[in-house]
């Protein structure tokens, strides 16, 4: 990126990072206080966000009160919590109900082992709470540097002086007769089926008998997990029976998938989605800015037209989706019966600053509904548990049609998501389709910025042509300054004029840039959010995974003093960014006026200093195909600057031949004197 800073009319130029080129025009007098407040910010955010691992969700949410097992609870002590009792309707002359169960109880769905099964993950549930304790991927391990194991994408949150919070839980069936609500969560229900044959469709049935004082049967509540090979999809089904001769007025209160594990060393879009569908098909997606400071109207992911139907509810990473979608009711074709969906962020140890314990998830309700003596409802559940991958999402009908596309998200900056989303989905299928030739991702994203900086080289050069006019216009422009101080509108009209006459244009040197910046910012995007990059090697000895740090080795961890960063590795591309970008500063050339003034000369001097830093510390802990990226940009920026400012001296050196300065009238082109007419010349 090249920036350049204007005094009056007078020019200094510096290379910042991507070898993307930016042209702004800034008072000299404020340049050094936005320099020095811009290092200061980047350095801020480099100290909060690089150094310290955060995750990218915010902010603290207070501890969750669980509740403890009901099944014997006298009426007279708070384990229960009560809701507001409804209007009652006749029934059975008790005070409360009790929860009775089976004993704790695990089991295995699926498998990790995808050669042999064929199933792309592994549940493994727990008869407390009936839930997910753990869910586990078997295509992708956790990058372990020793002895890596399958990627557990799902797992318990763990909050102080409580019970532990688990994906799918139920955690509350709200009893309106009674004005009652059980912890279900805390209750081991009783395992009544099991099937795990192995590369067959496996189940597993749970149940939790809902009874009277005397021990009477009052509801039963069954729910029961179906598992499939080669696919990313499960079924969950709640059921719950009314086995009284009275209606019983009843909604259920779940967790939906809880515990997201971290997939990167910095931020990795840990967030909460939902997505719904208005009366014309078009989908509107709904997401907190910040799951953190979100507040509860905003966690609660509803959306602004009322009357559209919700299709799934997610909680999100960086690569990976946990996607419940609720099934249409039979009578009604609607899936808002499921009412309640937050997104919840968990913060265990209720520290003001994110850490790796931190975590995020979903709380789902049900509307309230009235089962009529001896029958039952069903609420059916399909979830997707697996990576964001356009690719997959387009090839699947299933996912197509309900929007799976929607999970993944591009960090789009300045630059509006109209923009930045289709380009970056268009380099992720050109990266596609050359690895399908190539077999390397290192290798591709090496060759797609050249591709890029070669269609982009036309605009590169036209704005660098413009911006070493303006340089070179600059003691002319301080004289017309000088001149007509006292007569504004007649300065402006004879700056105007020199630059027409030159053929240089501040606008040309700034609206190019302006044309580069969403193309960068979507390769960057596409490189980042890339699932097909984790675990991708570009070399067998270094850079060994794309989507982590390019730790050349590791050593046992430290702590800058006062800063209190911690570093594990060597990461030797920063560093060869750094060295790459003094080079870029040491070949700009210096300007004319920057000799004949000194504010200006201190200025460049400490850019050069400054920008070789910065970004390195700033991107010591990207992901290396990111790195990878900014590092072939820089290294192609400094060759395409040499090869256009050899040109610039060809021309300058032709026009001092006697050739034709070029202007704006001659489009560019060097064209030779032509002699006059035979009849002119002897005028």
């Amino acid at each position: 990126m090249q920036i350049a800073f204007k005094k009056d009319d007078r020019w200094f130029q510096t290379e910042l990072k991507n070898g993307i080129f930016f042209y702004l025009v800034i008072p000299m007098k404020r340049a050094l206080i936005l320099v020095v407040v811009g290092f200061v910010g980047i350095c801020g955010f480099m100290v909060f966000d690089a150094m310290h691992q955060s995750p990218a969700v915010h902010g603290a949410l207070k501890p969750l009160t669980l509740l403890q097992q009901t099944s014997t609870t006298p009426p007279d002590e708070p384990q229960v919590q009560t809701v507001p009792p409804p209007t009652l309707v006749a029934g059975p002359p008790v005070t409360r109900l009790n929860a009775v169960g089976g004993e704790v109880q695990s089991v295995q769905l699926g498998s990790t082992d995808k050669d042999k099964t064929g199933f792309k993950f592994q549940l493994d549930l727990t008869s407390t709470g009936a839930a997910l304790k753990t869910a586990s991927f078997s295509e992708w391990n956790d990058r372990a540097r020793k002895d890596p194991q399958p990627l557990s994408f799902l797992r318990p949150v763990i909050l102080p002086k409580e019970n532990q919070i688990l994906s799918l839980a139920s955690q509350g069936l709200l009893l309106y007769n009674y004005g009652q609500k059980l912890p279900l969560d805390q209750l081991a229900w009783k395992l009544t089926q099991v099937n795990t044959e192995p590369d067959s469709v496996q189940t597993a049935l749970f149940e939790a008998a809902i009874v009277t004082e005397t021990n009477q049967p009052a509801l039963l509540v069954r729910k029961t997990y179906t598992v499939r090979p080669n696919t990313y999809l499960f079924d969950l089904k709640l059921e719950i029976v009314n086995q009284t001769s009275d209606p019983q007025k009843v909604a259920m209160n779940l967790s939906g998938p809880v515990g997201l594990e971290q997939e990167s060393v910095r931020q990795d879009m840990r967030t909460t989605v939902a997505l719904y569908k208005n009366a014309k098909g078009e989908f509107a997606r709904v997401a907190p800015k910040s799951l953190r400071k979100a507040d509860t109207q905003a966690s609660k992911l509803m959306p602004e037209n009322s009357e559209s139907s919700l299709v799934w509810v997610a909680a999100v990473g960086k690569y990976f989706a946990a996607i419940v979608v609720p099934q249409p009711d039979p009578v009604t074709e609607n899936t808002r019966w499921l009412s309640g969906h937050t997104g919840v962020y968990f913060n265990p140890d209720g520290s003001a600053k994110p850490n790796l314990d931190d975590t995020v998830g979903l709380k789902l309700s049900t509307e309230e509904i009235t089962l009529a003596p001896n029958t039952q409802h069903a609420y059916n559940f399909q979830i997707y548990l697996g990576p964001k991958d356009k690719n997959l999402f387009d090839k699947n009908e299933t996912f197509k049609s309900l929007g799976f596309v929607h999970t993944i998200s591009f960090l789009g900056c300045c630059c509006p998501s109209q923009v930045i989303y289709p380009m970056a989905f268009g380099i992720l299928w050109t990266m596609k389709v050359m690895y399908g030739v190539i077999g390397n991702y290192g290798v591709v994203i090496i060759l797609l910025v050249l591709v890029m900086r070669l269609i982009l080289h036309p605009v590169t050069k036209k704005s660098q042509i413009s911006m070493h006019k303006m340089s070179k216009l600059a003691p002319r422009a301080e004289e017309i300054k000088k001149k007509y101080a006292a007569n504004k509108a007649e300065m402006n009209r004879q700056m105007m004029l020199l630059y027409k006459e030159q053929g240089a244009s501040p606008i040309m040197g700034f609206l190019p840039m302006l044309i580069q910046m969403p193309v960068w910012i979507s390769l960057w995007s596409a490189i980042n959010a890339s699932v097909d990059l984790r675990g991708a090697k570009f070399l067998p000895f270094w850079i060994t995974d794309l989507s982590m740090p390019d730790a050349l080795f590791y050593f046992p961890q430290i702590t800058i003093p006062l800063v209190g960063w911690t570093l594990d590795s060597f990461n030797l591309l920063p560093v060869l960014m750094g060295v790459a970008f003094y080079l870029q500063q040491k070949l700009m050339p210096t300007q004319a006026n920057a000799a004949a003034n000194p504010q200006m000369a201190q200025q460049q001097k400490m850019m050069a200093i400054m920008m070789p830093i910065m970004f390195p510390l700033m991107l010591y802990k990207m992901p290396s195909g990111v790195n990878l990226y900014i590092m072939t940009s820089t290294a192609l920026g400094v060759l395409e600057q040499h090869v256009i400012r050899k040109h610039i001296k060809e021309k300058e050196a032709l026009e001092g031949r006697g050739l034709v300065a070029v202007t704006s009238k001659t489009g560019g082109k060097v064209k030779k004197k032509k002699p006059k007419p035979m009849f002119k010349q002897f005028k």
